[in-house]
């Protein structure tokens, strides 16, 4: 079974630059406090330390 992680948005895209707001879109998020479950892999952990101060990791599963 693959490694998940819920993700959390807790920033807003409102006066952020473009790549920020592309790159939560990317991770599926668009509205405060909306959740994910995304898989654990590079490529999203990537993303997600491109925009630490809008998302936070909830729980990690597997």
């Amino acid at each position: 079974m693959a490694k998940t992680i819920v993700v959390k948005q807790i920033g807003s895209p409102i006066r952020r630059p473009a790549k920020q707001r592309q790159t939560l879109i990317g991770l599926g998020l668009n509205k405060m406090n909306k959740t994910r479950e995304l898989e654990d892999t590079p490529s999203v952990r990537g993303m997600i330390a491109k925009i630490p101060h809008m998302v936070e990791i909830i729980e990690e599963k597997g």
